[in-house]
């Protein structure tokens, strides 16, 4: 029998497309507030600062007008499942790059008040530029419009379904860094990146004989062995969408996740350390 082909989900292209724009103007008005002592903080991400993470968020929606600006590619040979994988191998790049928009502005933490106060300026002013570009590049370019990205060449309208990622997982990481930070997570996006994240588990580990349920917004079947067809499966695994995200990518183990009551699983094949994380 041949191997199952990946299940590709369908997103909403304009749905999505708003989800990106909402999510990415609440971190871009939470940013706006940040001190520059708060800008300074550590993060859960190595030794990236709030003002190293807030730049990288730029950098994901900037990364649309980049490749939007590159030639075409003559087919799509990629798909959006292919993402989650292929972002893991980008991460030595993208660490090392992270810091390229914060280095264009002074350190907060070396100059007097006043010129601080300008680099916080200049940061929102930036992510407001990034914006901006944003939605002149989705209005010149169809969905369609193949993109040589990391992954592959994939259509615009998928390569959007992966910045949700980027900016649901990061508004959770600068709600990490700063005491009293609590960016809202656009309910769109947060069930365009649980979606995508579950379906990259199920298409990691192809089967039936596991579900994985994340209420409100996904539940995929995965993991060789008996396939279940009906009533209570008997290798179940059931969280929230943030502990799932937060699993998926990194920022939370299994065996924290199980201690700390964030994730129930029952039966032998509900063990999900071994696959986990998906994506950095």
């Amino acid at each position: 029998m041949p191997p199952a082909k990946k299940r590709t989900r369908s997103y909403d292209p304009a749905k999505i497309r708003t989800a990106v724009l909402a999510q990415f103007g609440n971190v871009r008005a939470a940013a706006a507030g940040l001190t520059p002592e708060q800008l300074a903080l550590p993060t859960r991400l190595g030794d990236w600062t709030v003002r190293d993470l807030v730049a990288h968020v730029g950098m994901s929606l900037a990364a649309v007008s980049r490749l939007t600006g590159l030639p075409e590619p003559a087919q799509q040979d990629g798909t959006l499942l292919d993402w989650p994988a292929a972002i893991v191998a980008d991460a030595p790049d993208i660490a090392a790059h992270a810091r390229e928009p914060a280095g264009r502005h002074p350190d907060p933490a070396a100059h007097l008040a006043a010129v601080e106060e300008r680099f916080t300026a200049d940061l929102a002013a930036h992510l407001a530029a990034v914006e901006e570009r944003f939605t002149a590049d989705l209005a010149a370019h169809p969905g369609t419009r193949l993109l040589a990205t990391s992954a592959g060449a994939l259509p615009l309208a998928d390569y959007l379904v992966t910045r949700t990622v980027e900016l649901v997982v990061h508004t959770d990481d600068l709600n990490a860094a700063v005491p009293g930070l609590d960016i809202p997570h656009d309910r769109q996006a947060l069930a365009a990146c649980t979606r995508l994240l579950a379906d990259a588990l199920a298409a990691k580990a192809p089967g039936g004989s596991t579900e994985v349920r994340v209420p409100p917004y996904a539940v995929v079947q995965c993991v060789q062995g008996p396939r279940h067809t009906r009533g209570t499966p008997p290798n179940v695994v059931e969280t929230d969408p943030l502990t799932w995200i937060r699993l998926a990518t990194g920022r939370l183990t299994w065996a924290e996740a199980l201690q700390d009551a964030k994730v129930s699983a029952s039966g032998e094949r509900a063990d999900l350390s071994a696959l986990l994380p998906l994506t950095a």
